[in-house]
């Protein structure tokens, strides 16, 4: 036991992107998850400070912008950080977009370049979590949901936001689809995903509804956090 105990402590005092990737997968022990807990500390911190500062409900402002990115930015930093290869890297630039969404989706006359943002996130989840396994079984449920879900949202869409969110909803469709495939934390990750945006979609377009921004706030800093955290999980390997 002491022969093994000394490399995992070892691995905890330095970034464990200059690790090797086998060590940070199989460490499963205590020390390398407090390592992580200590690295996912500043998201925690930036999540608190939002929910507690509430600053959302005030007028719009680059303030509450710099409030709601910032757990997003936290995490990409935590990947850069304590994660390496390609897969994460994807990841880091998938939440470096999804900042730059959170804070045009705060102005109304900056919107559609938050869809656009957005919608380039989840391309970049999309290629991170592959087509392997496919599982085209799971495209049943996604479809079936999402049809009648986005006919009702068109009927209450300007013109000019119809195509940018159509393209939106197909790229979101297809990263759960991939995100439930990959299985791990990327399954609840983008299952999330698409809780929080549905909701928001909902309030924003169609009916208001009560507490809407917790709900979208708090699965949407879910979804993020946990699709981060499959940057430290093998992908699902059957192909059925």
């Amino acid at each position: 036991m002491g022969t093994h105990a000394r490399p995992i402590q070892e691995a905890c005092l330095v970034p464990a992107r200059v690790l090797d990737r086998r060590l940070m997968i199989n460490a499963l022990g205590h020390p390398f998850w407090l390592y992580l807990g200590r690295s996912l500390s500043p998201f925690f911190l930036t999540c608190a400070a939002y929910f507690i500062l509430w600053i959302p409900e005030d007028p719009p402002s680059w303030v509450g912008a710099l409030v709601k990115c910032l757990p997003v930015l936290c995490l990409a930093g935590f990947l850069r950080a304590c994660a390496s290869g390609h897969y994460s890297s994807l990841l880091q630039v998938a939440l470096l977009f999804s900042a730059f969404g959170d804070g045009f989706l705060i102005w109304p006359e900056t919107f559609l370049y938050g869809v656009a943002a957005f919608t380039e996130a989840q391309l970049l989840y999309v290629w991170a979590f592959g087509l392997t396994p496919l599982q085209p079984g799971l495209l049943l449920p996604i479809v079936l949901a999402s049809l009648p879900f986005g006919g009702l949202l068109l009927l209450h869409l300007s013109p000019d936001k119809a195509l940018p969110l159509t393209a939106y909803i197909l790229a979101l469709a297809t990263m759960l689809w991939r995100g439930l495939a990959r299985g791990g934390s990327a399954h609840w990750g983008a299952l999330f995903f698409a809780i929080s945006d549905a909701v928001l979609a909902y309030h924003t377009f169609i009916q208001p509804l009560p507490y809407s921004r917790l709900a979208v706030m708090a699965t949407y800093y879910a979804a993020q956090f946990l699709i981060s955290l499959s940057a430290f999980q093998s992908p699902r390997l059957k192909t059925s």
